[in-house]
């Protein structure tokens, strides 16, 4: 067969076997059951909250690297994107464990160099002491261990007021039937496995590396951390907002049927086109530096 023919017969069919993406399968059996007890819960936050219940997503974002480079950053100019140096000076990491209140959207959050069992009990009591005023929560984690830990019974027993025995909490299947308790004023719900991405404060994570980590230029260890908690500071005065979830647990499917593909846009019978209309192609042409020049021979 020669190449044209394979081409043609791969684009008919919308398959492209030199693309390859990363992919993680959730093998959880009660994965469908999980989910769809997470998603009860975005949806039905707004009337909770009147209720006095809080539903608060909680994680860490580990590992973020305080770097300094050894230039200025020549900003940005016509014609010419932002210039930063390759090189640069590593100042240490820190981490962040974070919990998103999903009917206000505020982010509440605990920075220090480690993210042990103790640590994260701390900052659940740390939570939980913003908002006395709460008869319960409801809280959205995934499975690492330091989210079932004793430290973390201890924790809840005392917030909850119930009592706490060490020696029937030895096993972690005995502390997750434990924390998740629904009798009890603070509820534990976990994510399925491999299924972190159920979990809102991951779409603050993504937000918050694009907009403060990624172009990051730090003088010291000092500096990152007074920038990151003004960051977080001023996103809690001024943008803090609510999610809107639209997933309901159910199971996911192609989002583009094959009747809408590529090989269909270039025939004329799809309603969408990744090409710019001709208005838009006249009012913003492409930049200088994306124009192709033209060889003179």
């Amino acid at each position: 067969m020669s190449r044209s023919a394979i081409w043609r017969i791969l684009d008919e069919a919308d398959l492209k076997p030199h693309r390859s993406v990363y992919w993680l399968n959730s093998h959880d059996p009660d994965f469908d059951a999980k989910a769809q007890e997470i998603c009860r819960l975005y949806i039905e936050a707004p009337m909770m909250y009147q209720q006095g219940r809080l539903v608060i997503c909680c994680d860490e974002k580990t590992g973020m690297q305080a770097l300094g480079r050894s230039h200025p950053t020549q900003p940005a100019e016509p014609g010419k994107p932002e210039r930063r140096e390759q090189d640069y000076i590593r100042y240490g990491t820190r981490a962040l464990i974070a919990s998103f209140i999903v009917q206000t959207g505020e982010l509440i959050g605990d920075l220090g160099p480690t993210r042990t069992s103790v640590d994260f009990a701390t900052h659940l009591d740390h939570v939980a002491g913003r908002f006395p005023q709460i008869m319960g929560f409801d809280w959205v984690l995934d499975n690492l261990n330091t989210h079932w830990s004793l430290e973390v019974c201890r924790v809840i027993a005392q917030l909850c007021d119930v009592p706490f025995d060490a020696a029937v909490l030895q096993t972690g299947k005995q502390r997750r039937a434990f924390l998740t308790d629904p009798t009890h004023k603070h509820v534990f719900h976990f994510t399925p496995t491999h299924g972190s991405w159920l979990n809102q404060v991951e779409l603050w994570f993504s937000v918050f590396g694009r907009r403060f980590l990624k172009r990051g230029d730090f003088g010291s260890m000092a500096d990152f951390e007074a920038r990151l908690l003004r960051y977080v500071d001023d996103y809690n005065r001024c943008h803090a907002h609510p999610y809107r979830w639209t997933y309901t647990g159910t199971p996911l499917v192609r989002g583009t049927p094959f009747s809408q593909t590529r090989r269909q846009q270039r025939q004329g019978r799809a309603w969408f086109s990744p090409r710019p209309q001709q208005f838009e192609r006249h009012l913003y042409p492409p930049r200088p530096y994306e124009r192709h020049t033209k060889r003179t021979g």
